[in-house]
């Protein structure tokens, strides 16, 4: 490990999906560098299992939530798959406020060494050129500059470094990947499947694509970057602004400030590397404006914090009365602390090369599990299956900077605006339809269905106390409003035109050369997979890009 006062070839700003593969990929290319991430650093106590408690019956779980919002987080305690084992992970929302304009948006994030690595679903997906280049079929919106065939050698070589369960499909808008060993279904979720395709035969229900579990818990990337001798780690480093040597041109450096002393640092590197996530990327650029660069670093197309996205999300819970319990059923290692992860998905359907034609553009996915989680004996098993809609982008939809509120390291704090438009709404209506007569048709008991735009019906959990069902109607909304999908991206897109993107298509700043931002900040459009392979692909192809140039 280098000292912060001596120079590194990179610095990377964030733990996550992507500077974890970043730190991985430049050290491993003979690079020096320095990590930063804003929250504390992980130790084994985070992780020590619990006695295991009996199995509970499905429940609206308002006594956790409602600790979580004691503990200062009231926005992210709304989450719609709301575990209390995942709370530590996740932001404390009165140190890190955030604004919002036109409308709610539901911000879920992790502030510690791996991010939202340890509250993610580990759920793998390669996108394809039906996201990458789908203005050309539909004209709506613009053409990644990139394809496919440009991010498969990096696909590819995440997935072997993960240890990625799998199987196989054929699925021309869904990638095949690398596998280390076949994903599998619950009995539950084989019925699931023969019922859903019998009758959709467009809808094909595969089993889950995801990550081994870390057993290291520090994430693996920069497990790896640790063994080269190459990386330097500092937690509890808000980093502030980007700076810029003027004489030059040139990114020099960022200034940090310590996250519990709340002193100020300057460290400096040839090469900046932003992986703090789509919207803490994009207020950081903003936040970094100088006089050569007013509007903010990489903004002189005025597109920095413009595009901004999420997908449409919409949610089903119900039981399975035909099939009590639960199963287990788990082909990767067992981990101590988290659960075994595993389901149904089904790619896209809708608007694919012509076929399947909706009232919408684009289209959605489902993700869900059948019967796994642990329930009483004799309890229904439990279903729960979630929508994923490609939302258009849209440049009014944008992050900004608030010009006097503050976080309490004095940063200015984000300001959000996310409108959906009738395209959206028409897809979150067909998404709430869909999952209930995939569940209706499976013989399910639905508890309850509904999206951003609210529920579906006011016949809900029929088991439940008329007040624990009043509360849920209440807070249904807030739970599933736009950002519950937790795949926000764009702001500093990608593009091939300097005129209408912050980046080119290495995931470099057209403005500064030794700038690059490789989280999903960078997207052109999001699909309906999510992005966190992808985020690591593309972190992944940007790092052998600065390696050449070093």
């Amino acid at each position: 490990m280098k000292s912060l006062d001596e120079r590194f070839d990179v610095v990377v700003v964030g733990s996550g999906a992507a500077g974890s593969i970043a730190v991985k990929e430049l050290t491993e290319r003979g690079l020096e560098v320095l990590l930063l991430e804003a929250g504390r650093d992980i130790t084994e106590a985070d992780f020590v299992p619990q006695p295991p408690a009996p199995p509970a019956a499905m429940s609206i779980d308002l006594v956790g939530r409602a600790k979580a919002v004691l503990q200062g987080q009231h926005r992210q305690s709304r989450r719609a798959m709301f575990k209390a084992q995942t709370s530590p992970f996740l932001v404390n929302d009165l140190k890190s406020p955030y604004a919002t304009q036109g409308g709610d948006f539901l911000w879920i994030r992790g502030q510690q060494l791996g991010g939202r690595l340890h509250s993610y679903g580990r759920v793998l997906l390669r996108g394809s050129d039906h996201e990458f280049k789908a203005a050309s079929h539909d004209g709506h919106g613009e053409d990644w500059p990139i394809s496919y065939a440009d991010l498969e050698p990096f696909y590819d070589r995440v997935e072997e470094f993960m240890g990625i369960y799998g199987t196989d499909e054929k699925l021309p808008n869904l990638p095949d990947g690398k596998y280390r060993g076949p994903s599998l279904f619950t009995e539950a979720e084989k019925e699931f499947k023969a019922t859903v395709e019998q009758r959709w035969s467009e809808r094909h229900v595969i089993p889950w694509r995801y990550a081994a579990p870390n057993l290291h818990r520090v994430p693996l990337g920069i497990v790896a970057a640790r063994k080269t001798g190459r990386l330097t780690t500092r937690t509890d480093a808000v980093v502030s602004k980007v700076t810029v040597d003027r004489r030059t041109g040139r990114a020099d450096g960022v200034v940090f400030i310590d996250r519990k002393a709340k002193t100020e640092h300057r460290v400096s590197a040839d090469y900046v590397v932003l992986c703090a996530s789509t919207i803490e990327s994009v207020r950081l650029l903003l936040n970094s404006a100088t006089d050569g660069h007013p509007n903010g670093l990489g903004n002189s197309s005025g597109m920095l914090g413009r595009y901004f996205m999420d997908q449409t999300p919409s949610l089903l819970f119900g039981g399975d009365p035909k099939r009590r319990g639960h199963e287990t059923v788990n082909p990767a290692p067992d981990d101590p602390y988290y659960a075994p992860v595993g389901g149904v998905y089904i790619p896209r359907f809708n608007n694919l090369d012509g076929a399947n034609p909706a009232e919408f553009a684009r289209g959605y996915a489902v993700q869900g599990t059948i019967g796994r989680i642990p329930v009483p004996d004799g309890n229904p098993g439990t279903v729960g299956l979630m929508a994923f809609g490609e939302m258009l982008p849209y440049y009014d939809n944008s992050i900004t900077v608030h010009p006097r509120r503050t976080d309490a390291w004095g940063i200015p704090i984000p300001r959000i605006r996310l409108q959906i438009t009738d395209n959206e709404r028409a897809m979150m209506r067909a998404q709430v339809r869909g999952l209930r007569e995939m569940a209706e048709a499976s013989g399910y008991q639905v508890n309850f269905a509904g999206s951003a735009l609210g529920l579906d019906s006011t016949k809900i959990w029929p088991d439940a106390d008329p007040i624990s069902r009043l509360i849920f109607r209440l807070g249904f909304p807030k739970s599933m409003a736009m950002g519950a999908a937790i795949h926000e991206c764009g702001g500093a897109r990608m593009g091939s035109d300097p005129a209408r993107s912050v980046l080119n298509e290495h995931n470099q700043t057209w403005d500064i050369p030794n700038l690059y931002v490789t989280d999903a900040s960078s997207y052109v459009s999001n699909g309906a997979v999510g992005p966190t392979l992808t985020i690591m692909a593309l972190t992944a192809r940007a790092a052998e890009h600065i390696a050449q140039q070093k």
